[in-house]
Parts: C-alpha cells; structure tokens; sequence
C-alpha cells in the first residue's frame, strides 16, 4: 500500500522537474494590405490557401531536387538553388519550360509523367502542377470581390493530384528506376515528407471546395429564412 503510493509520488515528482516541451512555433496573422479592402472573407482564405499551396510545391521542388540532383544538372543549372529561382519565376509568370512543348495544366502533368521525358522532370512535374491548380482557380492567385470559384474544379485538382502523386510512385523509366525519387521506406527508416506535404494541398484544396459549396448553400437558405422572417417575425403594435 504504502509501497504504491510512494512511488505514484515520485512519478508526479519526477513529471513536475521535466523540461517543458519544446516550442514549435506559434500560429501568424498577415500583415494588413491595402488589397484587402476589395477582398471578401471567402476570397481571402482561398488567396491564403493558393499561397500555402503553392509555396508547399516549391518546398517539393526543393526536397526533389535535394534527392534527384541529376535533374537540374540536366537542365545546365548551376545549382539547386539556381533551378528553385528559376522554376519560381516561371511560375509566376505562367511561362512554361520549354521542355513542356507549350502544353497547359493536366497535359503537361501527363506529360511531365512519361517515362520517356528527357527534360528536368522536377521543374516539369512541379509546374505541371502549379498551373493546374491556377487553372482550377480561374487563371489567378489572388482573389477580390469581383472573382468566383467553382468547387468542382478544386476538388477534380486535388483527385489530380493524388493521381499524379500515385504515377510518381508507381511508374518506372524504361530501365525500371523511379521516375523520380521520392517518399522513402527501408530498413533505415521511414521518409514520408513528401507524401505528407502533398497531403497538406490535397486537404487545403478540399476544404475551400466544400467550404465553396457550403457557401451557395447558405446563402439559398438564408434566403428562404429572410423571406419566412418577414412573416413570422414581426414588431407588435404596443398601443
């Protein structure tokens, strides 16, 4: 009995000289701009989400990169660094590596998978991607009152991106290596980031689908609940 509780006690003395786990981070607000005064609520969480979606794709190119050097070598980059520049720009710009051949969001994404492409496979893939989801936004990043979305595109984007997640995996070049190297499991351990940071995109372009959606809905409803309103809910003579 006694036994018992003194080492209950020592456990709880032992919980309270613990470090305290350490930071990792804390949520951020975005600095106010003058562009948000024409931003509505809804356009503004889908900019943010096109932002977050974009940069966790330059974060790919870096990591894909980082395990895939061969290919910005091939493209004549003089380091990784370099090709994310030059890959970020292109994005931006919405101009193609010519390596693409002047083809557009899901066929460049086809294509950019081929186990023929020659090209840098990691800017092609990655643009690829980049402007596939531009697309599915109406051709723009950044969102204002004038601006609309349809749901439907989002979410075919993110069931695109999981097949084109999927062909990475699974597709092999003529002399049956990885089209490119990627998540990693071995005796040595297990290496999902990638896995992890495309599910980040897939999840952030699902939710603003539904949310989208969930939108259209409320405002029919709260139509009909103004229209009842004007019925039910009426001030009362007092005199």
């Amino acid at each position: 009995m006694w036994g018992r509780a003194a080492w209950i006690a020592a456990a709880l003395g032992l919980a309270g000289c613990a470090s305290p786990p350490a930071p990792r981070g804390a949520v951020q607000s975005e600095p106010t701009s003058a562009g948000e005064a024409l931003q509505s609520d809804t356009n503004r969480m889908v900019t943010l989400a096109m932002r977050d979606n974009l940069a966790g794709l330059m974060l790919l190119a870096d990591k894909l990169y980082r395990r895939n050097p061969g290919e910005w070598r091939r493209a004549g980059h003089a380091s990784r660094e370099a090709a994310l520049d030059v890959l970020a720009l292109a994005i931006r710009q919405q101009q193609a590596p010519a390596t693409l051949q002047g083809k557009r969001d899901i066929a460049a994404l086809a294509l950019a998978l081929t186990p023929e492409f020659t090209g840098d496979r990691v800017a092609a893939f990655i643009y690829a991607n980049a402007d596939m989801l531009i697309v599915a936004h109406g051709g723009k990043t950044s969102f204002n009152l004038l601006d609309s979305q349809e749901p439907q595109h989002l979410y075919n984007a993110a069931r695109n991106i999981e097949t084109a997640v999927w062909l990475l995996a699974t597709r092999r070049t003529a002399t049956g290596q990885p089209l490119l190297l990627a998540d990693e499991m071995n005796e040595r351990g297990r290496n999902l980031s990638f896995e992890r940071e495309f599910g980040k995109i897939v999840g952030r372009l699902d939710l603003v689908a539904v949310y989208l959606t969930e939108k259209y809905r409320r405002a029919a409803i709260g139509y009909v609940q103004g229209l009842l309103g004007g019925q039910f809910f009426q001030f009362l003579p007092v005199r």
